[in-house]
């Protein structure tokens, strides 16, 4: 089986799923490459992907999730769906409890991407309500960062130690400075996501360091689709051609395993 974690899904239908992206700015890929729930399945098919996890837009949507939660509920034996809120709200509690009982598995905190560079702290106390709340209901927190927010990332790690975090992208490490995030192996509640992006940003060899760090059980493979350019079966062929260098156990896990354990408890 295999199991890719991060791929987005964007709607046509502008006025049924208005465009609310994070920070005012749509991104670039969202408006020019957006792939339906429909054709995410068509790709899936072509790819010989069973499931994925689809992660909620913020670029496009913002905290609106709607769009997630129908593709789920549409195709729910091939989706799983992790939705946003804005973690710092006095209602973002209720909200997680909300888009849960929606059927959505897991959480996303979205602090630096390409479109917007929110003026935030992961550890700042007004988001630990929402943090607590997430733990208490067995959800993952997907979080994207940048590598010099890890030191906060460490921080949420300590005080909610029995919350498991799935690092995106791997904050996007710097290969000249690679401690700040081999350092984050000692926390045994966090996940990597290894997507497209990490294949571009690093040299021949970083990828297996991390995974030998970390262990393949605390890595998964994520397309990154349709933000990663290319089509879906190609994205993944790159990975899979990446890391041959590792045992086949190993990538049985990045592929596919991990995922499973990430989200244990809930589909996938």
């Amino acid at each position: 089986m295999t199991i890719d974690l991060p791929p987005h899904v964007i709607s046509r239908d502008e006025t049924r799923y208005p465009r609310q992206p994070l920070g005012g700015k749509q991104s670039d890929w969202s408006r020019e490459r957006p792939v339906s729930a429909a054709e995410m399945i068509a790709a899936m098919d072509e790819a010989g992907i069973e499931r994925s996890v689809l992660v909620q837009a913020s670029t496009c949507y913002g905290s609106d999730n709607r769009y997630v939660a129908d593709s789920v509920a549409s195709f729910p034996k091939r989706f799983g769906g992790v939705f946003s809120v804005d973690v710092l709200a006095p209602g973002a509690p209720e909200e997680i409890q909300r888009w849960k009982e929606r059927g959505l598995i897991g959480l996303r905190v979205f602090v630096a991407g390409h479109t917007a560079k929110q003026d935030v702290r992961l550890d700042d106390p007004r988001s630990f309500p929402a943090w607590q709340r997430a733990q208490e209901l067995g959800l993952p927190v997907c979080v994207q960062a940048r590598a010099p927010d890890l030191p906060q990332l460490a921080a949420m790690l300590e005080r909610f130690s029995k919350t498991r975090v799935a690092l995106d992208h791997m904050a996007r490490p710097d290969p000249k400075d690679p401690a700040s995030l081999l350092a984050l192996a000692k926390y045994e509640n966090l996940f990597l996501k290894l997507t497209t992006h990490n294949l571009h940003d690093v040299p021949p060899g970083f990828i297996e360091r991390v995974v030998k760090h970390f262990g393949a059980s605390r890595v998964a493979w994520g397309s990154n689709y349709p933000a990663a350019k290319g089509n879906l079966k190609d994205l993944l062929e790159q990975m899979r051609g990446a890391l041959r260098g590792l045992k086949e156990t190993e990538r049985d896990w990045i592929f596919s395993r991990t995922a499973q354990t990430l989200y244990s408890g809930q589909r996938p």
